[in-house]
């Protein structure tokens, strides 16, 4: 979006993108940490998501859900969003992954922690 030739356009058309990409970012964000949900102490390669079929589904739907907002012209309306491009997809995901990232490493030290107190304990 080129706003040099009418700035006070970031007002309308660039409002509309950012209310979008940011509606999407919560969305995605949330989608994924329900699956940091599935073990407080494990990562996501011990206990896959494969074990609860329903959140996979869950996940599914409720993206769908988003993307049927996003895509459908009459709730572009009513959510005041527009329609996303596969590049502004790759910049939601690049913004919603870290949440996985940041739990697995919480997870790990977690793990440290929980074995070094359980070796205290059994001297």
């Amino acid at each position: 979006m080129d706003f040099s030739k009418d700035p006070c356009k970031y007002f309308t058309a660039g409002k509309v993108k950012a209310s979008t990409l940011s509606l999407s970012v919560l969305v995605m964000i949330e989608m994924l940490n329900a699956y940091n949900a599935l073990s407080e102490d494990n990562s996501l390669l011990v206990i896959t998501p494969l074990v609860n079929p329903f959140l996979i589904a869950a996940t599914m739907l409720s993206t769908g859900m988003h993307m049927m907002i996003v895509y459908i012209p009459i709730f572009n309306d009513v959510f005041s969003i527009h329609s996303m491009t596969l590049q502004e997809w790759g910049i939601v995901m690049a913004f919603s992954m870290p949440v996985l990232l940041c739990d697995e490493v919480l997870k790990f030290f977690g793990r440290m922690k929980n074995k070094k107190e359980l070796a205290q304990r059994l001297k």
